[in-house]
């Protein structure tokens, strides 16, 4: 039975003072012992066929560990919906920022600077990049039409509610992409070993989700790939 007074009454975030009052622990205020940096080199086109990879001579490069996709020790897919997309790109590059190279070292300042060192050299290809180039089907990218899903869904007689409409209205809509204005940026630490497996710290609201995706990059059981979200910034 609920309470009397609870119906239409403000009730506060439980992390809400935590979050105001700066005492809310986000991946960036965790550190544990011996802890590396990781950053990402992202693809600069939106589609084309890498032709290799490019180190900067200025960057002591032994000192890194540096990751691709032929590292990957599973399956190299984001396992969500349908294995389509690889964690990183391989051969191809089929939209902008694609992961294609992983580096880590321990100062995360010349992290971010051997970040910039690498260059992905990629021949173009035409790109699809608005609704009407993808239905229009000139340039192919996903199956046999760019179509990922169809569904049909029929419901009553709409010709024959048309017919006796007094007005048909009909339009076109259109809106860009949105962001929130989140609090911190997504970020993930994570600490592995062959005994007890994987373990992740990070920013998200699936968790099982990325246990999921780990479990096949990684090709390991999920009793050896734990999730813990932290707090969240947004959503």
């Amino acid at each position: 039975m609920l309470r009397r007074g609870v119906i239409g009454q403000p009730v506060p975030r439980k992390e809400g003072r935590d979050k105001v009052t700066g005492r809310a622990q986000y991946v960036d205020d965790l550190t544990f012992p011996g802890l590396i940096h990781g950053v990402t080199v992202r693809s600069e086109i939106p589609r084309g066929k890498i032709v290799r990879v490019e180190f900067a001579p200025d960057i002591p490069w032994s000192e890194f560990i540096i990751v691709t996709a032929a590292d990957i020790p599973g399956k190299n897919a984001v396992s969500l919906i349908i294995d389509d997309q690889p964690c990183l790109a391989d051969q191809g590059i089929n939209h902008a920022e694609e992961p294609v190279v992983l580096l880590a070292h321990p100062d995360k300042y010349l992290a971010e600077r051997a970040r910039q060192a690498v260059r992905i050299i990629v021949e173009p290809l035409p790109a699809v990049i608005t609704l009407d180039e993808s239905m229009a089907g000139t340039e192919i990218v996903w199956g046999k039409d760019n179509t990922f899903k169809s569904y049909l869904l029929k419901k009553g007689d709409v010709d024959r509610v048309w017919s006796t409409a007094d007005y048909i209205v009909e339009g076109e809509y259109q809106t860009g992409a949105q962001e929130q204005l989140y609090i911190e940026n997504n970020g993930v630490i994570a600490i592995g070993n062959a005994r007890e497996g994987l373990t992740v710290w990070g920013s998200m609201q699936c968790p099982y989700y990325v246990q999921k995706a780990l479990m096949t990059i990684f090709d390991l059981p999920p009793e050896k790939v734990r999730i813990i979200q932290t707090e969240t910034g947004g959503g």
